[in-house]
């Protein structure tokens, strides 16, 4: 993350927090003159459209206040959802034994792109295992995208 979306997350969490909410986390897109705030909130009830709703209310105010962001941009805020973001070495370790799909700033072994199970966590280190076997160390911080990749299977079984 960059020093502009850390102070964009801090201010974004304080305001999710008094929620009473969890912020999973914050992306920030700048293209061109389309900014694009992405706000993923959780909580153990789940989220609902209200509660996206009144977050989105709460980080609009505080954004106009400390106007962290550069003329004009899109707020969006939705729960985590099934293929649900992965920002923090916390959120890795909470989805051992989960597949994710990953998206790096820069290519390791030739490769932007892994996909494979979350095998284990140290520190700032996730170590994946694709379907060939092939075994990924990275750090945190050379990922630019991570989602979860849901288990659709398992998801219709037990319904």
């Amino acid at each position: 993350m960059g020093r502009a979306t850390d102070r964009l997350t801090t201010l974004i969490a304080s305001a999710v927090q008094a929620l009473g909410y969890e912020l999973v986390g914050v992306e920030h897109q700048s293209q061109g003159k389309h900014t694009v705030v992405r706000v993923f909130i959780d909580s153990p009830e789940g989220i609902t459209l209200e509660d996206c709703e009144q977050a989105s209310h709460q980080i609009s105010g505080v954004l106009d206040v400390e106007d962290p962001i550069r003329g004009q941009y899109n707020l969006e805020v939705s729960s985590p959802g099934l293929d649900r973001p992965l920002f923090t070495p916390e959120h890795y370790t909470r989805f051992i034994g989960e597949k994710a799909r990953l998206r790096l700033r820069h290519a390791v072994d030739g490769r932007r792109k892994v996909a494979g199970r979350i095998e284990s966590v140290d520190g700032n280190v996730v170590r994946i295992i694709d379907d060939a076997g092939e075994v990924y160390e990275l750090n945190v911080d050379q990922v630019e995208k991570a989602n979860l990749i849901p288990d659709y299977d398992a998801i219709m079984q037990s319904h």
